[in-house]
């Protein structure tokens, strides 16, 4: 049976999402061809797709991954805030038993992770879009999706700050607690509260950044 060509465009975002290319990282067509065993027409294809999305900025006649300044990042919290809110509100309606049974899972084994903030980051994102599936409102999905293909542009993960992990754990709990109780009042504030401590623990990361280069 033949194997289907794989997606460039889904190959080189997830290669972004992942941080094997960071903002700021010039993309050169035919290294990429070469790094995921894909001809060039549908790399430059999935080029023009990125930076169509912002995904990706020209500099001069080079393509380079995009990054977000404060007002963009803060512009993406509040709209991450507000979706991610409305998916746990409508995940305590709608889940099913064995939805809320992964998501206490995930919660549990994520605990394992604490001190490796990438693996706790792509857990984190697992639990995440968990969610927003359990949301069953194709349509928000979509939007966050969005959001979060976005949330790749920002150069650290927010898991990395001191203690961070334990306490987005604990956040965690809380939200998928609210779910299985179908709470969506409780669910919708616990997951707005821990958008927010993440965002805080962002700027405190980028001002000891800025701090640490004067």
């Amino acid at each position: 049976m033949k194997t289907p060509q794989k997606d460039a465009y889904q190959l080189i975002l997830e290669a972004i999402d992942t941080g094997t290319y960071r903002p700021g990282d010039r993309l050169v067509e035919s290294e990429l061809a070469e790094r995921f065993g894909v001809s060039r027409t549908p790399i430059r294809e999935a080029l023009q797709r990125l930076e169509t999305q912002s995904m990706l900025t020209r500099d001069g006649r080079s393509l380079i991954v995009s990054s977000l300044d404060h007002n963009q990042m803060a512009e993406l919290y509040v709209v991450r805030t507000e979706l991610e809110g409305l998916a746990a509100r409508l995940a305590a309606r709608h889940a099913t038993e064995e939805e809320v049974r992964v998501l206490k899972d995930m919660v549990e084994e994520d605990w394992a992770l604490v001190n490796d903030p990438s693996a706790l980051a792509r857990a984190n994102r697992r639990f995440h879009k968990q969610v927003h599936l359990a949301s069953h409102n194709r349509y928000l999905v979509q939007q966050l999706d969005l959001v979060h293909r976005s949330m790749a542009l920002l150069a650290t993960t927010s898991l990395a700050a001191e203690g961070r992990g334990e306490t987005a754990l604990a956040e965690h709990q809380r939200i998928v607690d609210a779910i299985a109780a179908r709470d969506g009042d409780a669910a919708y504030e616990a997951l707005k509260v821990h958008i927010s401590k993440a965002f805080e623990t962002r700027l405190k990361l980028d001002a000891a950044n800025m701090d640490a280069a004067e």
